[in-house]
C-alpha cells in the first residue's frame, strides 16, 4: 500500500535529519494517513478511504464528502476517488432530472 492520500495525493517528502553537531543525514517525512469512512449522501453508503488528517479537515470545511469530490479536479484525486466522483455526479444529475 502506498503512503499517499487518496484525496489530496500528499505523499512522502525527503529532507535532512540534523544532529546537534549539525551533521545532515537523509530522512523521509511521511504524511499523517488515517483510515476513514466517509458517508456519501448521494450514493447512500459509506466509503472507506486512506486519507491524510489534513484532508479530513478539508472535507469538513467544504461541506461534506460529496461537496468535496464535486469541487475537486480529477487530476488531483486517486483513481478510486475519481470513480467515486463520477458515480456521485451521475447520481446527482439523475436526481435533478427526476
Amino acid at each position: 500500500m502506498s503512503r499517499r492520500c487518496e484525496l489530496t495525493l500528499k505523499g512522502p517528502q525527503v529532507g535532512h535529519k540534523v544532529s546537534h553537531s549539525n551533521i545532515k543525514t537523509k530522512r523521509r517525512f511521511l504524511p499523517n494517513l488515517v483510515n476513514v469512512t466517509f458517508i456519501s449522501d448521494a450514493l447512500g453508503r459509506g466509503v472507506r478511504l486512506r486519507v491524510s488528517a489534513n484532508a479530513v479537515k478539508s472535507v469538513d470545511h467544504r461541506g461534506g464528502f460529496d461537496a468535496y469530490l464535486i469541487a475537486a479536479k480529477e487530476h488531483e484525486l486517486s483513481a478510486k476517488a475519481v470513480l467515486l466522483k463520477r458515480a456521485i455526479e451521475k447520481k446527482t444529475s439523475e436526481a435533478k432530472a427526476a
